[in-house]
């Protein structure tokens, strides 16, 4: 369930290490690929089905415009009042990452009656495609990720991390790009442990699927999509530790090294997302009911 960060990307400290969306509107519009009960990419639907998608997508846009959005606004100034003050230290961005959890998990819990519903409406045969297409999308990414050698993925994961940055920082200096790589050093094997757990997510999820008509398959489904992190792998909730540590350390050494005119470039940028929110019609249709 990677895409759907794209629309919390702005609730993010750690969206200037995650792939950034050009543009706050777009993603909202496309928020059916973005909550993390879509289904579009790995199914197909039945006209009935797909009326009914459409509609619950409807109820939970609106949710999240009138409810959420507010909040994130007043997240983005905080954010913003970070950097300005140059606050960007360890315990604000556990903070703000902290506050980031908190709204993803509420829109996990605001969809998983509508996934649920879904999930019980396939037929064997949408349940054999949708196994199909985990199993695809598992296979693409150990191609992707884990097929390459060790020092391939430190230094892919590098790169990755540099094109991300400089979106929000522009060009970095060449002390910025070595620390950028002592971060990818630093993180090993996370690729390996990543996809391990993401495969240890699917075979429950599909166990879980398969069970659709049993009595205890809506609690099932809500620990899938709501405590994620109780399922964890062993080794992927110590890689994750490591791993959320290890970015914010990035951060913390990244505006520390930050030139005036990197950190004017990241304001800019985060009163452009400010900007992108407070405009959607639906938001401002908000506030005036």
């Amino acid at each position: 369930m990677s895409r759907w960060r794209c629309l919390l990307i702005p609730l993010l400290i750690l969206g200037m290490s995650l792939a950034a969306c050009s543009r706050v509107g777009l993603a909202y519009r496309n928020l059916d690929v973005i909550i993390p009960w879509s289904l579009n990419d790995y199914l197909e639907m039945t006209g009935e089905q797909k009326s009914w998608f459409d509609q619950r997508l409807q109820q939970h846009l609106h949710w999240h415009c009138s409810t959420q959005l507010p909040g994130y606004l007043d997240w983005l100034d905080r954010l913003q009042l970070m950097v300005q003050d140059n606050q960007v230290n360890d315990q604000a961005l556990q903070a703000r990452t902290q506050e980031a959890k908190q709204a993803i998990a509420e829109i996990a819990r605001q969809v998983a009656p509508s996934a649920i519903e879904l999930l019980q409406g396939l037929d064997d045969q949408q349940v054999a495609q949708l196994n199909k297409s985990l199993a695809k999308d598992l296979q693409e990414r150990r191609e992707q990720y884990l097929e390459p050698s060790l020092a391939q993925q430190i230094e892919q994961r590098s790169q990755r991390m540099d094109k991300r940055l400089k979106a929000w920082l522009g060009s970095l200096s060449p002390s910025q790009q070595r620390r950028v790589e002592r971060w990818s050093v630093s993180l090993g094997e996370q690729n390996r442990q990543w996809i391990a757990n993401r495969a240890h997510w699917q075979a429950l999820f599909r166990a879980a699927v398969q069970q659709r008509r049993s009595s205890d398959f809506p609690q099932r489904v809500e620990q899938l999509l709501i405590e994620r992190e109780s399922l964890w792998t062993d080794d992927y909730r110590q890689a994750y530790a490591h791993t959320e540590e290890a970015a914010r350390s990035l951060l913390v050494d990244l505006m520390a090294d930050s030139s005036p005119e990197q950190r004017q470039r990241l304001l800019k940028k985060l009163d452009g997302v400010r900007k992108d929110f407070s405009a959607l019609k639906c938001l401002q249709n908000a506030r005036q009911n």
